[in-house]
């Protein structure tokens, strides 16, 4: 039997993951000396809370392969196969943590798989995963389903400021100044695994019809293209874009995810994102 491994990066819920009987592990958030798990020990609200307090940028941290040790001892232990699906390898460590860990059970059938996804893409992939392994699909053909859909997946990003990025890494200080004095907001495009600048609107308000506009051109008018909508601090800007979605696309279901911690601390609270399949 194949017994799957994923995170809280796929912004599935713990309560999801339990009744789709996979093993689910957490991301590490550290702030100062402490360290959080983000499937047990910190909320998203929580985090956001903590995040407008600090005076640092906290630390985030894959799981660590000693997570992985006593799941994969239960799974060789009961003569199963472990399928652990990862996000991408581009903005997480959580692919290396698992492979280092496996490395210490040579002659068990333990795959990693780097998905390349992230956020509600990532989290569909993971349930179609369990019912395919539930359908007795290969762990070849499976595999292969997966690549497919890492090639279409898309998630387009409106970020409310430029300062978690600068605080990151991810932009200069005189970028960001800049963008902060001229009221400048981004659009991040998450594709084949990484994240790059988009590009820049005036406003929010035109940032978010930007996004709106390009899933309207971009994202099929399909439930397969599983659309969900991303939030950070900002729900009822979720509510509103996903009622535009369901009138322009006529999609029903459209789901909302809070963006887990791990994600907010590059980009900040007040992010809004589409994701779906092309």
């Amino acid at each position: 039997m194949i017994k799957i491994l994923a995170d809280t990066t796929s912004t599935l819920s713990v309560d999801e993951a339990k009744r789709l009987g996979i093993y689910y592990l957490p991301q590490i958030i550290v702030f100062g000396e402490k360290s959080y798990r983000d499937d047990t020990e910190i909320s998203t609200v929580e985090f956001l809370d903590k995040l407008r307090k600090s005076t640092s940028l906290p630390k985030t941290a894959a799981p660590p392969p000693a997570l992985y040790t006593p799941i994969y001892e239960e799974i060789v232990k009961n003569g199963d196969s472990a399928l652990v699906l990862t996000p991408s390898s581009k903005v997480s460590g959580t692919f290396r943590s698992a492979t280092v860990a496996a490395q210490d059970f040579q002659d068990a059938d333990i795959t990693v798989i780097d998905t390349k996804l992230i956020g509600p893409g990532f989290g569909t992939v993971v349930r179609l995963t369990v019912e395919w392994s539930q359908q007795g699909v290969s762990m070849e053909e499976i595999t292969k389903r997966i690549e497919d859909y890492s090639k279409r997946s898309v998630i387009y990003l409106y970020v409310d400021t430029l300062e978690y990025l600068h605080k990151g890494g991810r932009i200069g200080a005189a970028k960001a100044l800049a963008g902060s004095v001229l009221q400048i907001k981004p659009i991040l495009l998450f594709r084949d695994g990484q994240i790059n600048q988009f590009e820049s609107q005036r406003t929010k308000k035109r940032a978010i019809s930007r996004i709106i506009e390009l899933v309207q051109q971009e994202c099929p008018a399909s439930p397969n293209s599983h659309l969900a909508i991303l939030e950070a601090d900002a729900m009822d800007d979720a509510i509103a874009l996903r009622n535009s979605f369901s009138s322009y696309l006529n999609l029903q279901d459209i789901q909302i995810c809070d963006l887990p911690p791990a994600i907010i601390v590059h980009a900040g609270p007040g992010v809004l994102a589409a994701s779906f399949f092309k």
